[in-house]
């Protein structure tokens, strides 16, 4: 990372809602050229690396192909020593475990996270706020939003190396984490549900991957996990980009290429407008020009089915300001 801090090179964004990575161990080993070593080392000490090897707990970050293609990715980009980061959620049960019960298939969590993760290393210093809900007005020609609701994303980060070679990418994945943790005030009121409702809240987010939606708080919940990654993820690149351009943002699709991995994370368009429009004080055409050299799309199938689409209803009261920022995008 010091090297492509020196060379400030454009950076690939890889944002997608889930990474399946598989196990870490002999992928790592193998990528560094340590096999023999390691696998001389563990015998030594009177174990098999293939024992030690299924002993780890797969990361519940992905379910199929999307979540595979992704993590494919970030293989090749390290070991094509390319510039680029994975940006995801650090969920904290993944989708379901399978287990087979008298004859049928029983789902329950897969909580992989019983005993910490040995390869992702917590960024104490790296969160951003995220907003939900609330609403917007205009104030000296500018359009505020006032957030209900807010969370703190904070970031892991899981380096990736390369195969052959000294680059180390990173998955930085976010957590979501409550502004207040406990509400001493309600608890000694004798309302002990209220004195840790912000917390669940929070936890929900990060919680499961693709939670149900066919109920509209299930819906809520997919829309405010896929906007949180994402403004998460953008707060984070503009974050770096101002530490060395300042607010250049002329040059920024220069530096930074944000990949969408389906239709999970193309809220990131009306994002990256409000946060260059209502944040930084571009004006929109400015903005919009910024945008449309940043963002790029992968669309992964043509059926209708497999196509998200939110009920307006849904995403007036979850992100209003992305509301104002679409129907402006739509109206040309």
């Amino acid at each position: 990372q010091d090297y492509w801090a020196q060379k400030d090179p454009k950076f690939v964004y890889y944002l997608s809602a889930e990474f399946l990575m598989g196990r870490s161990l002999l992928n790592t080993v193998y990528n560094l050229g340590l096999q023999g070593d390691y696998g001389k080392a563990l015998m030594q000490m009177g174990y098999k690396m293939e024992d030690v090897a299924d002993q780890e707990r797969n990361a519940a970050l992905g379910n199929g192909g999307l979540g595979r293609l992704a993590a494919c990715f970030l293989d090749s980009i390290a070991t094509l020593d390319l510039p680029g980061w994975g940006y995801g959620i650090r969920y904290q049960y993944g989708m379901f475990k399978q287990l087979i019960k008298d004859g049928y298939q029983a789902e329950v969590p897969d909580i992989w996270l019983t005993e910490g993760n040995p390869w992702e290393v917590k960024r104490h210093d790296i969160r951003f706020q995220v907003g939900f809900s609330g609403k917007t007005a205009s104030s000296n020609g500018k359009t505020v939003w006032s957030p209900a609701e807010k969370v703190m994303a904070v970031a892991y980060d899981n380096p990736i190396p390369g195969y052959k070679t000294t680059t180390t990418s990173n998955l930085r994945l976010w957590d979501a984490e409550p502004l207040s943790e406990f509400d001493l005030e309600a608890f000694n009121a004798g309302d002990y549900e209220k004195a840790v409702e912000e917390r669940e809240r929070a936890a929900a987010i990060s919680a499961v991957l693709y939670p149900n939606d066919s109920t509209p708080e299930g819906k809520e919940l997919r829309l405010k996990q896929q906007y949180f990654f994402v403004s998460a993820s953008l707060q984070d690149v503009m974050a770096r980009f101002k530490s060395v351009h300042g607010d250049n943002w002329r040059i920024f699709p220069e530096k930074a290429c944000f990949q969408l991995n389906d239709t999970h994370p193309t809220i990131a368009v009306a994002e990256l407008m409000r946060l260059l429009v209502d944040e930084e004080g571009l004006d929109w055409e400015a903005a919009w020009s910024i945008t449309t050299k940043c963002v790029n799309y992968t669309n992964h199938t043509v059926m209708p089915e497999a196509l998200e689409k939110w009920p307006v209803r849904v995403l007036a009261k979850m992100l209003p300001r992305h509301v104002e920022i679409i129907e402006i995008i739509n109206a040309g």
